[in-house]
């Protein structure tokens, strides 16, 4: 039984990654497709392949989420509340792609965390919630909205004297370069928060006792992503790509570089586990303010924004019942 719980929980592990990349893929992308930088297969290709090459490349967040958030559970109960967990952000993740709202899929996956303990009894490192997933789930946003905003300041002064359509010539060149950066900054995130999973699991069932992440774990994580990256998220897209704001090639730039950047900092300086969602929608934002406040289609964000401060709690909600119906059949 333990045996078959192991795998019951790391097979939901790998579908909770796959819905993570079609859910997230609109974050790599969204605007190169919407400037027309890439067509929108090569584009998916492109993240799929920087998807599984960002997996390799750190877990800081990965050893967060297996060991900060919520005390290690024992026993069938530790597998029951990993699987209530992840049932509670596929669902959450599923949910909001029917209906095109870009969420976090990293929240989901906290917030199952949280509802699933709490449901089963296991403690909350609530100290570890509030650093690593409370405080920058705020300041995220804001400083991708703020530094979204300055850059693309920087790059209008930089280029105030070029001419548009060549300048917009080259930008849709260096997209390709920043669509790829975020794509390889989504992988070294998202993925890692799988990883970090697959080895609580792991440890709860005794295959494991150091926060080691075997190679296999790497790999299979990285290629679930991947995978689901490729099948694509037309939904969240366009939400990204065209209703917050009409982007130009420079706007795409100066918000995948600066969402990018913000992430690469996340993980290797604070090995805090950041929703990509939020910063390069927020990215988007600052950088459509700077053609007129009333470019951005504010009444598409706030629905976005409150729907980030929703994630959490519902999937948490979801969670508990799932733990709560599943302890009862098998517990």
């Amino acid at each position: 039984m333990d045996t078959a719980a192991l795998i019951a929980v790391i097979g939901v592990a790998f579908f909770f990654t796959y819905t993570n990349g079609f859910h997230d893929s609109a974050n790599a992308i969204a605007t190169s497709v919407s400037t027309r930088a890439l067509t929108p297969r090569a584009a998916l290709a492109m993240a799929a392949v920087m998807n599984l090459a960002g997996a390799f490349l750190g877990s800081g967040v990965a050893h967060t989420v297996s060991s900060g958030i919520i005390e290690t559970p024992t026993g069938s109960q530790g597998m029951i509340i990993l699987f209530g967990a992840l049932v509670g952000a596929i669902a959450w993740n599923l949910t909001t792609w029917y209906f095109g709202l870009p969420s976090s899929s990293s929240h989901a996956l906290f917030g199952g965390m949280v509802g699933a303990a709490l449901a089963g009894g296991t403690g909350v490192i609530w100290s570890g919630v509030i650093d690593k997933i409370i405080v920058p789930m705020i300041v995220s946003p804001i400083v991708g909205l703020i530094c979204g905003y300055l850059v693309m300041l920087g790059i209008l002064w930089l280029f105030r004297k070029a001419n548009p359509h060549k300048a917009k010539r080259n930008f849709r060149v260096a997209q390709t370069a920043s669509a790829a950066a975020m794509a390889l900054a989504h992988g070294l995130q998202d993925a890692q928060k799988t990883m970090g999973i697959v080895v609580l699991a792991l440890t709860i069932g005794g295959h494991q006792s150091s926060q080691d992440i075997p190679v296999w774990v790497k790999i299979s994580c990285a290629t679930m992503l991947s995978l689901g990256t490729y099948a694509g998220g037309w939904r969240i897209m366009r939400t990204l790509g065209r209703k917050i704001i009409e982007l130009d090639p420079p706007q795409g730039f100066a918000a995948e570089s600066t969402a990018a950047t913000i992430m690469y900092i996340t993980s290797y300086v604070f090995k805090a586990p950041i929703s990509t969602t939020h910063v390069i929608t927020s990215a988007i934002m600052g950088v459509g303010a700077t053609k007129r406040v009333r470019a951005v289609r504010w009444g598409v964000a706030k629905n976005i924004v409150l729907g980030w401060f929703v994630t959490m709690p519902a999937a948490a909600l979801v969670a508990a019942i799932v733990y709560w119906i599943t302890d009862l059949i098998f517990g």
